[in-house]
């Protein structure tokens, strides 16, 4: 036990040998109406490397291979999974039981996320740690979720109170780490990699965005962030790289257009693969 220990295991990551076996489980049941097989995580030491893109790619890859998916997008202050699936905030609504539904995309994605409950999509949510925490077990216990195969849950950048709500809370299969091409991937890798291994998260890969652009002429990929390393840092932790996603503007604009469900996507064919294999 640490020295500066409270004694409250529920608002602490750590594994220490003081937990009791009647402590080391906070896993928040799902309602009785609801069915989640699996829970993916996607996860990112650090902000704006395209957590929220590689979740809704990963959604749209699993359901067009006849899955049903849903998103729980975690990331409450900054959430951008409606925006990418074209989805208003006015696509909740209730069921029996007081239970929010969630929007359905053109193909039939579940998605809940804080977006969806706004009056405007631009309010900002100027809420504390533990009320965001507390609005991610919301989301997942008093949402209907009928029937899911693979839930999806966008979280929001570092090693927080989310990400810990979403590990202890969520019955989380796995995650997949998505950086980006600089010199600080190896930091950012390290500490995603960390916190999971101290959660007991299984990690499934690494996703590398913003990789490279590859000429329209020539087909020369060139590296605009220099030389990706995320190979030898996958090596280095013992991690497949399940991706390496170009910069494209044709990605770009499809999620600005709310039509990622439209995008040619074989970039996460191997990302796909290993979720599936859980």
């Amino acid at each position: 036990m640490s020295t500066s220990c409270s004694g409250n295991c529920s608002s602490c990551g750590e594994t220490c040998s003081s937990r009791t076996s009647e402590q080391t489980s906070f896993i928040a049941p799902l309602n009785d109406a609801s069915s989640v097989n699996k829970v993916i995580g996607i996860v990112s030491g650090k902000g704006g490397v395209g957590k929220s893109l590689v979740t809704s790619m990963l959604a749209v890859k699993m359901r067009n291979k006849g899955y049903k998916t849903a998103i729980l997008d975690a990331d409450i202050t900054g959430p951008s999974i409606p925006t990418a699936f074209g989805l208003g905030n006015d696509g909740v609504g209730m069921a029996p039981g007081n239970l929010m539904v969630p929007a359905t995309t053109a193909t039939g994605i579940e998605v809940m996320s804080a977006n969806l409950l706004l009056d405007s999509e631009t309010d900002p949510v100027i809420w504390r740690g533990p009320v965001i925490a507390g609005a991610v077990k919301q989301f997942w216990q008093e949402t209907l979720w009928e029937n899911v195969d693979y839930m999806f849950v966008d979280m929001p950048p570092g090693t927080g109170d989310v990400p810990l709500t979403v590990f202890q809370s969520l019955p989380v299969n796995g995650i997949v780490i998505v950086t980006s091409p600089q010199e600080l991937v190896s930091m950012i890798v390290a500490k995603a990699v960390n916190m999971a291994k101290k959660m007991n998260i299984p990690i499934l890969g690494v996703v590398e965005n913003m990789s490279y652009v590859e000429c329209p002429d020539c087909g020369r990929k060139i590296s605009i962030f220099g030389e990706s390393r995320i190979e030898e840092v996958g090596r280095g932790y013992g991690l497949p790289v399940l991706a390496r996603i170009p910069i494209n503007p044709e990605i770009a604009g499809a999620v600005d257009a709310g039509k990622v469900e439209y995008l040619e996507m074989p970039y996460l064919d191997q990302a796909a693969e290993a979720v599936e294999a859980i």
